[in-house]
């Protein structure tokens, strides 16, 4: 009981940890619809200084840990779930009591980590581990990369798929995190659950909307 309680929490801390992280990761990248040659020098210094800062790089290492022990621990539990309700969920079975992404987080939480997957190889593993262009201010040319990404169609396609995958996520996941740490109390449970779901909109509509304006307003 005590390794299944240690292991929702720790779920939920790295998925709060991923979640603050997403919001940041958005601020950032809504330098991309900056006009043009202000965007391409704003991004490119963003780019320079997370990727220069060890204070940056130490973040992201814990949170390329916080997305491996929050994937491994996601298969864990629903390998577990599905033991204890012979192969399925036991809200599989009353479709009626629980919501559609509830009962899809392993669905859901494959699509998000496929694409991050890919993700970091465009661009994280581009910028970190090859040689790149520079720009006219001698920083890695980070935006062109990202900029010439998006003019395929079916890479926009993809982010978009991907990051309604983690809207459903994120709905259902925040809400899960507070209740699994205790910190979803009753008079606060409507404005938590509520919060929870703006967050996820609000990120999901960010982050599909970036590649859609990149795609048909850029031409490089």
């Amino acid at each position: 009981m005590t390794s299944s309680i240690f292991r929702k929490n720790l779920m939920a801390l790295t998925g709060l940890f991923l979640c603050f992280f997403l919001v940041i990761h958005l601020v950032g990248n809504l330098q991309l619809l900056l006009p043009p040659e202000k965007a391409a020098v704003q991004f490119n210094i963003y780019s320079r200084i997370l990727s220069g800062n060890i204070l940056i790089k130490v973040i992201s290492w814990v949170l390329f840990a916080a997305i491996i022990l929050h994937s491994v621990y996601a298969v864990v539990l629903t390998i577990k779930n599905n033991k204890a309700s012979g192969g399925k969920y036991a809200y599989d079975k009353r479709g009626g009591a629980s919501t559609w992404q509830s009962r899809n987080m392993g669905l859901l939480g494959s699509v998000i980590f496929l694409f991050l997957v890919m993700h970091l190889k465009d661009y994280w593993y581009s910028y970190s581990f090859t040689q790149i262009p520079l720009d006219s201010e001698g920083n890695k040319d980070l935006f062109t990369i990202v900029v010439t990404s998006y003019k395929d169609i079916w890479y926009v396609a993809l982010n978009i798929i991907a990051f309604i995958a983690l809207g459903y996520h994120l709905i259902h996941g925040i809400n899960s995190a507070f209740k699994s740490l205790g910190a979803y109390p009753k008079r606060l449970a409507k404005f938590l659950y509520f919060s929870g779901i703006a967050l996820a909109v609000l990120l999901t509509v960010g982050f599909v909307f970036i590649p859609i304006f990149v795609h048909l307003n850029y031409h490089l």
